[in-house]
C-alpha cells in the first residue's frame, strides 16, 4: 500500500468512527445518560459534553472556548502541512501513523466545535437533541460543545480511613470521559514518546537515503544530457 493511501485511509477511519459514534450518542441519549457495554461495570458509554479541552477538561469560559477553537484550527493546519511533507519525503510508517492519529483526532474534535452548535439542538438531562431544529442550533459558530462518551471506571472505591491526607475520600481510576478523537491524539503522542529515538534517527536516515537517491538521479540525467 502506498504511504499516501495508508495515511488517508487511517485518517478517514478515525474521523468516520469518531463522528458516527458522536452523532449516534447525540441523537439517542439525553445528557448524562449512560449504559454498560456488554454488561461490563468498568466500560460505560456515558454521554457528556464539554466546551474545553480533551478528556472533559474546561478552560476559560466562552472567550477561552473561542480562543481554543481558533488555536486548534491553526494547529491542525500546521500538522496537516507537516503530514503532507512527511508523505512526500516517504517517512516511515510509524511516523506517518503517529502524526496521522494526532491530525485526525484534532480534526475530529474541531468539527464538534465548528458545526455541532449550528446543526443540533441543546442536549439536556430530559431531552435528546435533534438534527437541524427549526429554531436553529444551540449556539454559534466555533462555540459547539465536544461530545464525549467513553468511561472506564476501573477503580471506584475509597481510600482507607487511615490513609494520610486522602483517608476516606473517593478513589477513582480512570475518571476522565473521552471520545475516539481524544484517544487518537493520545495514542499518536504516546507513539512519539515511546519510539522517540527510533522516530528521529530513522527519519534522518531515510531523509539522507532519499537525498542520495535524488542526487544520483540528477547526476545520471546530467551524464545522459552530456
Amino acid at each position: 500500500m502506498k504511504k499516501s493511501h495508508y495515511t488517508i485511509a487511517l485518517a478517514l477511519l478515525i474521523l468516520i468512527s469518531d463522528q458516527v459514534l458522536k452523532i449516534w450518542v447525540k441523537l439517542n441519549m439525553p445528557l448524562g445518560d449512560y449504559f454498560e457495554v456488554l454488561g461490563l461495570n468498568w466500560f460505560h458509554i456515558h454521554f457528556i459534553e464539554n466546551p474545553g479541552m480533551a478528556f472533559g477538561i474546561e478552560w476559560g469560559g466562552e472567550y477561552g472556548k473561542l480562543a481554543l477553537s481558533l488555536f486548534r484550527i491553526v494547529a491542525i493546519s500546521f500538522i496537516g502541512y507537516m503530514l503532507y511533507k512527511l508523505v512526500k519525503q516517504k517517512a516511515s510508517f510509524i511516523v506517518l501513523t503517529s502524526i496521522t492519529l494526532i491530525f485526525a483526532g484534532a480534526v475530529g474534535n474541531i468539527l464538534d466545535s465548528v458545526f455541532y452548535g449550528l446543526v443540533f439542538s441543546e442536549s439536556t438531562a430530559i431531552q435528546v437533541a435533534t438534527f437541524m431544529p427549526p429554531e436553529g442550533g444551540y449556539t454559534g459558530f466555533l462555540h459547539g460543545k465536544v461530545v464525549d462518551m467513553f468511561y472506564f471506571p476501573l477503580i471506584d472505591s475509597h481510600f482507607p480511613e487511615w490513609f494520610p491526607i486522602w483517608g476516606g475520600k473517593p478513589l477513582q481510576f480512570f475518571e476522565f470521559i473521552f471520545n475516539v478523537a481524544d484517544a487518537s491524539v493520545f495514542i499518536g503522542t504516546a507513539i512519539i514518546f515511546v519510539f522517540y529515538k527510533h522516530f528521529f534517527n530513522k527519519e534522518e536516515e531515510e531523509l539522507a537515503i532519499n537525498n542520495n537517491k535524488e542526487s544520483i538521479k540528477e547526476e545520471s540525467l546530467s551524464v545522459g544530457d552530456s
